[in-house]
């Protein structure tokens, strides 16, 4: 085979199998770290301080930048988070994607195969969930060095090609010109970490006097500044089609990373030197990758500190960026919260499906309070309302339900996740269910107005009472579902009780009105359905209470993030 073909085979083959155990990696880490995840996105919004250092925790988890970046947009975009908070994540997540680097760094080239076999035993033997999801990470550690040893291999020869040494020298003497090779390589590959490897890979090949790096400290630092430029673009089409203000985080990220590249650059040597009295000593050859790694490291928390205090400035840059205009609002029946691109980040998109369920469960919650005025006033106009609202009750719960299909179907969820998800969405049928109910009660009423029947005061009182014990026990189950606390369960049953005594009483007070001429006979089948409507209202609701009691809540899927969001 022709070397030069033997070279681009072989780079690109080891830089797939380093994605590929890269993102493999991410995936079974979010999972083995289960409620650890939750438990940094809870800390998000505390203050800025806190917002860094969840996003470097988080960063660490998903080992990717720019999921963490995705992430945040997601967030601020559904307005679980403000702008000042997705900004202080997304400077902690520039200093989380520097672990990748640090990691690389270490040689372990001849224990590659030894923790690939570890992690396919753990993963391949050990039935336990967590466990696997353990052996699988580690499977996808050896896999990610594996890829950077097939990068080192092929790359060997490039180091006494003439051509490509006169290529390098100009990078090095050129910084701008390695900035923009740094943003390419990362605009191509579409990983920051991906493009540090093949820097780290090459940098360790000896120059021609075979000691001294082909690249050397010096050269390799432009191109890390490109990098960091070139993965902002990530957040930027993550943004397209979001609020202003996600619009505008994915420009924070930009500013940061290009504000940091415009001051570094020039002072390429001094911050080499630093570098280099930091680093381990030793051959450059043998230190020059955990040089690029300090490197990297450095110039995220330099640019971290610079920038923190100076949060509200970015704002305004920010602000004036993207000013407020006539911002394109949400369809009320389209989904507010839901983010396709969080789907393979479960901890965070089972946060927009909570919210989502909740949006829905509000608009039902109207709907009981409008349909006992309906009744009341016998209102065709409010009627007609209702039946649209149920529309789109029914219409989020088929987006919601399709959302958290392709969340199951993509194997990102654990089995605690699995089964609290799995409880969400037995809620949200119920809830949908109630809305559905209510239309119901509407088309009865609506049928006998349109044939001029008409019921007595006295039943539409009956229906009204009975319809206000449904707003309560639909409010208290609600309330369980969404705190947790299990101590109003014995006031809903009660209320249950109370409205299956109802019932039967209201039955027989309407069969006394027909005989005593207040109602008509005709209206009793119509009447018949409005109570056993209002009754399956009822069994929704204690539906919803038994799931609840079972544990599956909203603080699961939302945590400390609403509180802290308002503090």
């Amino acid at each position: 085979m022709n070397q030069t073909l033997e070279i681009l085979f072989g780079l690109f083959g080891g830089l797939a199998i380093f994605i590929f155990g890269m993102n493999m990696m991410s995936e079974c880490l979010q999972k083995a770290a289960g409620e650890k995840m939750k438990a940094i996105l809870g800390v998000l919004t505390r203050n800025p301080v806190m917002g860094v250092l969840a996003g470097a925790l988080a960063t660490a988890v998903l080992q990717s930048s720019s999921a963490t970046t995705v992430m945040v947009i997601g967030f601020v975009s559904a307005g679980l988070m403000t702008l000042p908070q997705g900004i202080s994540v997304i400077l902690g997540a520039n200093i989380g994607t520097t672990i990748t680097a640090q990691i690389i760094a270490f040689k372990i080239s001849d224990y590659i195969y030894l923790i690939i076999f570890l992690g396919f035993l753990l993963s391949f033997i050990v039935k336990s969930e967590k466990v696997k999801n353990i052996g699988q990470t580690i499977f996808a550690f050896g896999l990610l060095f594996l890829g950077i040893e097939t990068m080192g291999d092929v790359m060997k020869p490039l180091a006494s090609s003439p051509v490509f040494l006169d290529m390098i020298e100009r990078v090095s003497d050129i910084p701008v010109l390695g900035v923009a090779v740094g943003t390419l390589m990362t605009l191509v590959v579409q990983s920051s970490s991906a493009t540090i490897a093949v820097l780290q890979n090459f940098a360790t090949q000896a120059g021609p006097d075979g000691v001294t790096s082909v690249l050397g400290l010096a050269g390799a630092i432009p191109i890390l500044l490109g990098d960091n430029i070139g993965t902002t673009i990530t957040a930027v089409l993550a943004s397209i089609g979001q609020s202003k203000n996600a619009k505008r985080t994915a420009v924070a990220h930009c500013v940061f990373n290009i504000t940091g590249c415009f001051l570094f650059i020039w002072f390429i040597g001094p911050f080499a030197d630093f570098i280099a009295w930091l680093s381990p000593k030793g051959p450059e050859v043998e230190v020059i990758s955990r040089q690029i790694a300090n490197a990297h490291t450095t110039f995220n928390i330099v640019m971290t500190l610079i920038w923190l205090p100076l949060i509200w400035l970015m704002v305004k840059i920010v602000m004036r960026l993207i000013p407020d205009g006539k911002d394109q609002k949400v369809e009320t029946k389209e989904p507010v919260f839901l983010d396709e691109k969080m789907v393979n980040q479960p901890a965070a998109a089972l946060q927009m499906v909570a919210r989502e369920t909740l949006r829905c469960s509000d608009i039902v919650g109207k709907m009981v309070k409008e349909i006992k005025d309906a009744v009341k006033k016998r209102d065709k106009k409010m009627l007609a309302k209702i039946k649209e609202e149920s529309e789109t009750v029914h219409y989020l719960q088929g987006k919601i339900m399709e959302y958290l299909t392709n969340m199951f179907s993509s194997g990102v969820l654990t089995e605690e996740q699995a089964t609290q998800t799995a409880g969400l969405m037995y809620v949200l049928s119920d809830i949908e269910r109630i809305g559905s109910l209510c239309t119901e009660v509407g088309a009865n009423l609506t049928e006998n107005l349109d044939q001029k029947y008409e019921y007595s005061e006295e039943a539409l009182e009956d229906v009204s009472e009975s319809l206000n014990m449904i707003e309560e026990i639909y409010e208290k189950a609600l309330q369980l579902i969404k705190t947790g606390n299990a101590s109003d369960v014995q006031k809903i049953m009660e209320k249950k009780e109370k409205i299956q005594n109802l019932d039967l009483q209201m039955r027989k007070s309407h069969m006394i009105r027909v005989s005593e001429g207040k109602c008509k006979a005709e209206l009793t089948s119509s009447f018949a359905k409005i109570l056993h409507d209002i009754d399956r209202m009822k069994n929704s609701c204690t539906n919803i209470a038994d799931i609840a009691i079972q544990k599956v809540n909203v603080p699961y899927f939302i945590g400390n993030m609403e509180k802290n969001k308002t503090k």
